[in-house]
């Protein structure tokens, strides 16, 4: 590992003293390591891994871009795992806090679900209807409408936080509603 660093930080600086052929070597010898720490970064956050080489080039773009900060003095892979692990960090605020989980996980459990236990759409319509206008627009923007909750906040004029708060009130409702029937 210590061997790994002390060649990335050497290509590095051959690299900032203008070897073309030592910055090549050098975003090769990164690549691999990035993609496996993204996909582990996806892995831990219940994100599917198949996002993990839009983080890398963001790595790689990052690094290009940033590599006159770096410190010759300082060892480069600190350097490098700092701009990756915050180039994660910001693809998952992107995505926001979503789960994905496969639905055929759950096929029994849907299975055995008899209809009278699910609400038609007409049910969750006119139980949405008896909602506060306010929780009931974020609702039909963020649920039915497909908006983030940053452009449904610009849209109402709220803050995010409003938004969530509203989004999460309406959706507490909306189930009490439907289980009250």
């Amino acid at each position: 590992m210590r061997e790994r660093d002390d060649e990335w930080t050497d290509l590095m600086r051959s690299a900032i003293s203008g070897d073309r052929v030592a910055y090549h070597r050098l975003l090769k010898a990164v690549t691999p390591v990035l993609r496996a720490a993204a996909r582990r970064g996806l892995a831990r956050a219940g994100q599917p891994a198949d996002q993990s080489e839009d983080i890398v080039q963001d790595i790689l773009l990052a690094v290009h871009l940033k590599r006159h900060t770096w410190d010759v003095s300082a060892p480069f892979a600190p350097w490098l795992f700092a701009i990756a692990r915050n180039k994660l960090i910001d693809a998952l605020r992107r995505r926001g806090r979503r789960i994905f989980v496969d639905i055929d996980d759950f096929a029994e459990t849907l299975a055995g679900e008899t209809p009278a236990e699910r609400a038609s759409p007409g049910e969750v319509a006119a139980r949405l209807q008896s909602l506060p206008a306010r929780q009931r627009d974020v609702l039909r923007s963020i649920a039915i409408d497909g908006a983030s909750i940053k452009d449904t906040a610009a849209r109402f004029s709220m803050s995010e936080g409003a938004v969530r708060v509203a989004l999460h009130r309406g959706l507490t409702s909306l189930t009490a509603k439907l289980q009250g029937q």
